[in-house]
C-alpha cells in the first residue's frame, strides 16, 4: 500500500472515530449521565471516555456492544448506520421530519426552549 493510500484510510478512520465519539457524547447527555459515570459502567477511566468522544482515540470494538446498550442505542445508530426506520419510507423527507432533524442538531439549551414552546401549543389544542 503506497502512503497516498494509508493517510486516506487513516482520514477516513480519524472522521468515523470523531463521528462516533460525537454520537457517543450526545447518547450519554440524553441518557443524562457524565463521562465519568459512563466510564465506570464500562470498566475505563473518565480520560479514555472523553478521548473517546473527542475522537482522539479509536473505541475498542469490545466496548461497542456495552455502550450500545447503557446509551440506549442499536449497534447501527451507534456506528452511524442508516437504520431499519431510515429505510422503512419512499419519498422525499416530510416537513416535520426535516424540523425535527434541524432541532436535534441545535444546542440542548434551545432544543428545550423549542421542546417547552411545543408543550404549550399542544396544550392549548387540547384544550379546544
Amino acid at each position: 500500500m503506497n502512503q497516498l493510500q494509508q493517510e486516506a484510510m487513516n482520514t477516513k478512520d480519524e472522521l468515523f472515530f470523531k463521528e462516533l465519539g460525537a454520537r457517543i457524547a450526545m447518547a450519554r447527555k440524553e441518557q443524562q449521565l457524565t463521562q465519568q459515570q459512563l466510564a465506570e459502567q464500562l470498566g475505563i477511566a473518565q480520560q479514555t471516555m472523553a478521548h473517546y468522544e473527542g475522537g482522539r482515540l479509536k473505541v475498542s470494538a469490545a466496548l461497542l456492544p456495552p455502550l450500545s446498550q447503557i446509551l440506549k442505542l442499536s449497534l447501527d445508530e451507534l456506528l452511524g448506520l442508516p437504520t431499519a426506520r431510515q429505510f422503512s419510507k419512499r419519498g422525499p423527507t416530510s416537513r416535520l421530519e426535516q424540523q425535527i432533524e434541524a432541532i436535534s442538531q441545535l444546542p440542548k439549551t434551545k432544543q428545550k426552549f423549542v421542546s417547552e414552546m411545543l408543550d404549550m401549543v399542544i396544550g392549548q389544542t387540547q384544550e379546544e
